[in-house]
């Protein structure tokens, strides 16, 4: 037996009216669950509408050009009796990056009263107090939910706070005022050598994080969200046992969020048991300033952990196997950061990569191999700085059923449900970019989802910022991904050296660019290098979120002088308005 069923266009958020630009289907077409019927084109991204059961296409009931909003009929699909029970699609945006792929149809879940109560039971449980979980708690409190929080350190914050953004720009901001105080006697204003109390100095790092975790302590009370510290693994699609200084305790949930982060990734090999060769959380213990110091990996971490020892007084080498530092922004918003440190650093190796590590009485000893390798060198410290791994595979999420990728990665979807449906997982855990504000994001929308709200991820970008010195951020498209993909784009470019205000702080080596569609002027993506870019990349991402064209950017007035008129001033290159730069008419 067979029925006819009429397939809807789910809920697609507050969009309404959006045109159907593709129909991947046609009648008499047989599909499976979750084939792609349509594809919507709304402001923000390309939305897929997939099957929500199998069946054959009988008469499709829209066309290319169509507006469709949520409940609009898009076609009726005949399928046999068993399988004719209504299901609700949810939309996939080809825009959700962060998750490697979409998870396999859901897992069964158990009913509430199939559960077997732990130690402590609660609506919610979220594994992992970084910024993506506590974000998720303090959520799902506020909505309603009871709420229990396991954390394995003894602090709430996770790396982030603890050992990890927090602490890095404590020392950075320590860095910036000695960097400054031996720049400004070139205007006439010396100051003595300074004097470096360590202790001190890690003293006042230590209060930082101390002042926030006491701060989120006093969040979690009010909002009556339980803390349990621990090492937890899932035990069953419903529990978690937790490893407590109190001994081994279950806690049971009816929904779970997964927080649990990332580690330090190591290269085999390497003598990790010798204190002289350090991670990112060694290198913010601070324990001393070692004469030469080598980062091995010329990413964002090494690179801040670099511009805080070299303020200190350590001789800084980098080594790096791409062709460039920062590898995932465009090199020229790199090649400002890269003069400056070349002339401070004692070498930037590129295309290279360390081979060998050997431990002696005078120190490290690193073999090099690659292009620009150089003879065997010692250093007093070698800092591993190239990336984290996912933890995935240490919670026991494959034990219950949760999909997990070769990489250490969850799968999951738009809402961050994984396969399991009633348990979600967010931040590091669940792809690239590792950045504690896309958990934050993620563990706000994933509480809202199990509280009954109608959300999805549709972020259009997530900002990158590197705190060096010069700071780096970028944001949307690169033109290295421009050109990738075969985008249509323009560049605009503002050099700081026409900016009054970057001229008078003694800082004109920076730059701002916006790349922007050729036909449309929208705003396609933006980098900036230069002091304080990373607050200054927040406007064109609300700028590329809201859809803005380079005429809204280039009316919209800044005060004068600052650096956000860059911003302003690039807009104006795109235009062809200009003042402050004569730019000859093509």
């Amino acid at each position: 037996m067979t029925q006819t069923v009429e397939i809807k266009i789910p809920d697609i958020g507050d969009f309404k009216d959006v045109p159907v630009i593709e129909v991947l289907v046609a009648p008499g077409d047989k599909v499976e669950k979750e084939t792609s019927l349509i594809t919507l084109e709304t402001d923000k991204a390309s939305l897929e509408v997939p099957a929500p059961q199998a069946g054959v296409v009988q008469d499709l009931k829209v066309k290319v050009g169509d507006k469709v909003s949520e409940g609009t009929v898009i076609l009726t699909l005949a399928v046999t009796e068993q399988s004719a029970a209504p299901v609700h699609p949810e939309v996939t945006t080809q825009e959700h990056e962060q998750a490697p792929a979409q998870p396999a149809a859901p897992a069964p879940a158990a009913s509430s009263q199939s559960i077997v109560p732990g130690d402590m039971h609660a609506d919610v449980v979220v594994l992992g107090a970084g910024p993506g979980g506590y974000t998720a708690a303090f959520r799902a409190a506020d909505l309603g939910k009871k709420v229990i929080l396991i954390e394995r350190y003894s602090s709430l914050g996770g790396v982030c706070l603890n050992v990890g953004c927090i602490p890095s720009k404590a020392l950075l901001h320590a860095a910036k005022v000695i960097t400054e105080a031996e720049e400004v006697a070139s205007h006439g204003i010396v100051f003595g050598k300074p004097q470096v109390d360590l202790d001190k100095l890690r003293g006042w790092k230590e209060s930082v994080i101390v002042k926030l975790t006491k701060g989120l302590k006093a969040l979690a009370k009010q909002r009556k969200v339980e803390v349990v510290h621990g090492s937890g693994k899932f035990a069953t699609a419903h529990s978690i046992q937790v490893e407590t200084a109190e001994g081994l305790k279950t806690v049971s949930f009816e929904h779970c969020i997964i927080a649990a982060g990332s580690s330090v990734t190591r290269i085999p090999g390497f003598p990790y048991d010798d204190p002289r060769l350090i991670d990112s959380t060694g290198a913010l213990a601070l324990s001393d300033v070692p004469q030469r110091m080598l980062i091995i990996g010329g990413g964002i971490i090494g690179l801040e952990m670099a511009t805080v020892y070299a303020a200190l007084g350590s001789k800084i080498s980098v080594v790096e196997w791409m062709d460039q530092l920062i590898p995932g922004a465009d090199a020229d918003l790199v090649k400002p950061l890269q003069r400056r440190i070349g002339k401070r650093y004692e070498a930037i190796y590129l295309k290279t990569k360390v081979t060998k590590i050997e431990a002696t009485e005078a120190g490290l000893t690193a073999t090099f191999d690659g292009d620009n390798a150089p003879q065997p060198q010692t250093y007093d410290r070698i800092l591993m700085a190239v990336g984290r791994r996912p933890n995935g595979r240490e919670i026991g999420a494959e034990a219950i059923g949760i999909q997990v990728n070769e990489r250490g990665f969850i799968l999951v979807d738009p809402q961050m449900r994984t396969n399991v449906p009633h348990i979600f997982a967010i931040g590091d855990i669940v792809g690239e970019p590792m950045l504690a504000h896309k958990a934050s994001h993620e563990g706000k929308l994933a509480a809202e989802v199990i509280a009954g709200h109608k959300a999805i991820f549709d972020a259009r970008t997530i900002p990158s910022v590197a705190y060096t010195d010069p700071e780096i951020a970028w944001m949307g498209l690169t033109e290295k991904e421009a050109i990738k993909q075969g985008i249509d784009y323009e560049k605009a470019v503002f050099p700081w050296a026409a900016s009054g205000r970057a001229i008078s702080m003694a800082r004109e080596e920076g730059l701002t660019q916006l790349l922007l569609d050729k036909t449309t002027r929208r705003i396609l993506g933006a980098g900036m290098t230069g002091v304080n870019a990373g607050e200054l990349i927040a406007e064109t991402v609300l700028a590329l979120e809201m859809g803005a064209d380079m005429q809204d950017l280039s009316l919209t007035i800044h005060p004068h002088p600052t650096l956000s008129e860059t911003v302003l001033f690039a807009a104006e290159i795109a235009e062809g308005t200009i003042t402050d730069l004569f730019l000859p008419k093509k």
